[in-house]
């Protein structure tokens, strides 16, 4: 009797220790090897997480490598990855309208989330001089006249962006997604993302704070790069014959911006009177370099090029990366650093 008291004794002890490690945040699946499960829907937020987790999370990022982040759709794999994390981390914004519906018949006491959009001060996307906007939902296309009613005066104090949150205008206007271009919000993103994993696994708190404060340094470096180029460049305009994700880039570093399309476009052809625009500011304002961002369609920007002399030049917008760069592992920090570069050039 007492040789069976203590068989029940030790394996209730076996049940409450098991208990408690699958409480402290281990894998709903069964494998308990102590590491958080997390999702994070497009490469940004991916790389952040794993310079932070290390190899203390289970990390996976929904989005193929190579592919077009906004025209995103869920599997049902994703779904259930999303459905069985402890931390699922998405941007938050439009083209992330499909979360909603999934997290609806989650049990949000078993799932933490954390969206990009709500770690900074948003501001609304806007379409500048010039630029074409996509046809709305009615099915009728903006005036582009009137578009360019909408001149340069919004570059002359970007700090007054900075009165646009992430508020209750949420329903009248659009928000710019792109949060993450802006290393001054990638700092502040990467804390919220420590904190978080922190908070689900304590016991390796220190080791996520100790990845985002070295981390958090490397950014701060990378923002101190652009605005030491920024100060030095002959000129601060750029010009897109693409879309433009760098709302939060520009305001950042007061730069000036013209631009095919706002950021979050499917438009991939644009009007004869948008590209002979950007053909007159090249040339009137003498610049060097026309932009496409990355993977995207470069006809825009080669018909630019051809017509003026500029040279054609990718600025990342790290919404993803191709297949072999993913496995290559690349970063966030590579590709910003790849942008001083090509930025250097087209201040100068």
């Amino acid at each position: 009797m007492k040789k069976l008291s203590k068989i029940l004794a030790i394996s209730l002890s076996l049940i409450l220790i098991a208990g408690a490690f699958y409480g402290c945040g281990l894998k709903k699946d069964g494998k308990n090897d102590g590491k958080l499960k997390v999702v994070a829907t497009i490469f940004p937020q991916y790389d952040f997480l794993r310079q932070i987790g290390g190899d203390k999370i289970d990390l996976k990022m929904l989005l193929t490598p190579g592919a077009e982040s906004h025209s995103f759709e869920p599997t049902p794999k994703d779904i259930k990855a999303v459905k069985d994390a402890d931390l699922f981390v998405y941007v938050g914004g439009d083209s992330d309208s499909w979360v909603e519906e999934i997290l609806e018949g989650v049990d949000k006491d078993k799932l933490k989330t954390v969206t990009l959009m709500d770690t900074v001060k948003t501001v609304p996307e806007e379409t500048v001089e010039g630029m074409q906007e996509e046809h709305d939902h009615d099915g009728h296309h903006h005036d582009e006249d009137s578009d360019h009613e909408k001149d340069s005066e919004h570059h002359e104090d970007s700090d007054k962006h900075d009165e646009h949150e992430h508020d209750e205008d949420k329903e009248d206007v659009e928000l710019d997604e792109h949060v993450w271009t802006s290393p001054k919000n990638a700092i502040e993103i990467v804390k919220k993302l420590s904190d978080e994993l922190g908070a689900l696994d304590p016991e390796n708190k220190d080791y996520f704070k100790k990845n985002a404060d070295e981390y958090i340094k490397k950014l701060e470096g990378l923002d101190g790069h652009f605005k030491e180029v920024v100060e030095n460049g002959k000129r601060k305009e750029i010009i897109f014959g693409d879309r433009f994700p760098f709302r939060y880039f520009v305001d950042a570093y007061g730069l000036k911006y013209y631009a095919a399309f706002p950021g979050c476009s499917t438009d991939t052809e644009a009007s004869a009177n948008t590209v002979a625009f950007l053909i007159d500011k090249i040339k009137t304002d003498k610049i060097p370099v026309v932009f496409h961002i990355e993977l995207s369609n470069t006809k825009m920007a080669e018909s630019i090029s051809e017509a003026t002399g500029a040279k054609i030049m990718q600025l990342n917008a790290v919404h993803n990366v191709s297949k072999e760069d993913f496995e290559k592992g690349v970063t966030y920090l590579d590709l910003m650093t790849k942008n001083l570069d090509a930025l250097k050039e087209a201040l100068n």
